[in-house]
């Protein structure tokens, strides 16, 4: 019990700045587009900035066993077919609504949520394991999805659009910020002083602005509608996949920290990601909305269980 209060405690002021971003973005002054100027400042600036400078130290640390991808995507992969099969039978939804739905289940809000958990529960140990998972998320699962969805539509899935989808993950600021980061690590020079300062400095608020971010856009999503499909994508997103990647990382024999920190990471609540497929393949918008909310205030329940359970 002394355990599970600790971890309340260490993350109950991480999800406080969650609801203070809500809060804010529900208040009668505040500006749609703040909340566009805020989140453009921490994915293009801030965790970008961050990322670059823990990574280009990365030959200093004790390097990150690449199995963690195994259990990681392996779980992902496993629940996405429980997902599938889930929303045909409890939901009667179509290939490209079961699709969308199994997602949600799977892709984790790794940049807002994951990021700052992870280094106030792992240390900054724990980044290069975050950031490696966080480098083949998008494209792996943005391409898992357009395969399945174009699969049940059309019967194939075309080169191009896999092309289109690797151009435009790579073109995030994040993943760019993770590659460069992890090339000048291993490359041997030393950054500047210079140029690391002022990197270090605009890295700084990136915890605490990705929590704020979060908030504030989850404040443009209800739970009104399809309440049931919202709560099932939810439970399968906390509760279902952390266990599917405890499950493969321990068969695997993952090294105690990478072991927390992917099955910490699967335990996120439901990417923002999963919503814009919704709405570029028109369908389950209203649940997977619904689950963008119900997913991260239900977390802040979980989380401190599933890290209690890793300690033990």
């Amino acid at each position: 019990m002394a355990v599970l209060l600790h971890y309340f405690v260490l993350s109950a002021p991480l999800f406080g700045m969650v609801l203070v971003g809500y809060a804010l973005a529900r208040s009668t002054w505040w500006r749609p587009q703040w909340t566009k100027w805020c989140s453009r400042f921490v994915f293009a600036v801030s965790l970008p900035a961050l990322l670059f400078v823990l990574l280009s130290r990365l030959a200093t640390l004790a390097p990150t066993d690449p199995r963690l991808l195994i259990a990681y995507f392996g779980g992902c992969l496993s629940v996405f077919l429980v997902g599938r099969w889930l929303a045909q039978a409890l939901f009667g939804l179509d290939g490209a609504g079961q699709s969308v739905f199994a997602m949600g289940g799977v892709f984790s809000n790794n940049v807002l949520l994951g990021v700052p958990l992870a280094q106030a529960s792992f240390g900054a140990a724990s980044l290069p394991s975050v950031a490696l998972v966080t480098a083949f998320n998008s494209l792996t699962l943005w391409t898992l999805v357009s395969v399945s969805v174009e699969w049940a539509r059309h019967g194939a899935y075309s080169a191009a659009g896999f092309a289109k989808t690797a151009a435009s993950v790579l073109k995030n600021p994040i993943v760019a910020a993770i590659l460069a980061g992890t090339l000048f690590g291993y490359s041997g020079l030393s950054m500047p002083v210079w140029l690391s300062l002022p990197l270090s400095w605009l890295g700084s608020p990136a915890g605490p602005g990705a929590l704020l971010v979060l908030g504030l856009s989850l404040s443009a999503y209800a739970i009104r509608d399809n309440i049931a499909q919202s709560f099932a994508i939810a439970l399968l997103k906390l509760v279902v996949q952390p266990l599917a990647v405890w499950s493969i990382g321990a068969w695997l024999g993952l090294p105690a920290l990478e072991l927390k920190v992917v099955v910490l990471l699967a335990a996120m609540s439901v990417g923002a990601n999963v919503y814009l497929m919704a709405l570029q393949f028109e369908t389950a918008e209203a649940a997977v909305a619904g689950s963008l909310v119900l997913s991260t205030a239900l977390a802040a329940v979980s989380i401190p269980i599933v890290l209690t359970l890793l300690s033990l």
